[in-house]
């Protein structure tokens, strides 16, 4: 028999490919020790780009096994199977947002304000620029010109606030220079039931950019009752 075999049980495992859903979580990772400043603006550039680029699970575990003992980390052995644990179901589905028509693709605030909300059509890119003034982009009850849209958000001596429904999948890649760029995750006053996991086959919104001397907020909020 094989000692070097016996010693090693996951010597032999093959690689396992890393999905979309991991990548993301990586860059939420990387974007919250950023934000602590455990990673400098090249680095977490840096890691943020290779995990977007990431083939395996191994390679997203390389980016942050140096950032904290508690941080979640992909495994690349499989579990034991008693340590399998299923996938939550959901007992629910989002709502038909993609509407396929053309939608906003910009926002724009000055030295004055900009509001986004109730019924509207989001472009698949839009881009939100406060200049010493202030935005809000509500997407509770807005259409999405496709399944995947990106804002990307730029805010400099401004604020931008930016309400996400839980029945889109949220990512963050953004950072902030002398600002802040982050998720709010406290309780929201306006609807405090629990912020569901966005269910699978839910678009997604991916808000990136760059808070200078200013704020980027984005919350996740209960999607209104239809």
């Amino acid at each position: 028999m094989d000692d070097d075999a016996t010693s090693d049980p996951g010597r032999n495992i093959p690689a396992v490919r890393a999905s979309d859903a991991e990548r993301h979580e990586t860059a939420r990772i990387l974007q919250e020790a950023f934000s602590e400043g455990r990673l400098t603006v090249a680095e977490f550039d840096e890691r943020t780009t290779q995990a977007y680029r990431a083939l395996f699970r191994a390679d997203l575990a390389e980016l942050t096994v140096d950032l904290s003992p508690a941080r979640r980390q992909f495994d690349p052995r499989p579990a034991p199977e008693s340590d399998v644990r299923p996938e939550p179901r959901h007992d629910w589905m989002p709502a038909n947002r993609v509407s396929g028509q053309p939608g906003t693709s910009a926002s724009v605030a000055v030295m004055s304000g900009c509001e986004r909300s109730a019924v509207w059509t989001i472009a698949d890119s839009h881009t939100a620029v406060a200049v010493m003034g202030g935005i809000s982009i509500d997407l509770r009850e807005a259409d999405l010109q496709s399944r995947e849209t990106t804002i990307r958000a730029f805010a400099v001596w401004g604020g931008i606030e930016i309400i996400v429904p839980d029945d889109i999948h949220l990512v963050m890649d953004g950072f902030g220079l002398m600002g802040g760029f982050a998720e709010d995750r406290s309780t929201w006053k306006e609807d405090p039931r629990p912020v569901r996991q966005a269910p699978p086959g839910a678009p997604t919104v991916r808000v990136t950019g760059l808070a200078l001397m200013g704020g980027v907020g984005v919350r996740r909020v209960p999607r209104p009752e239809r």
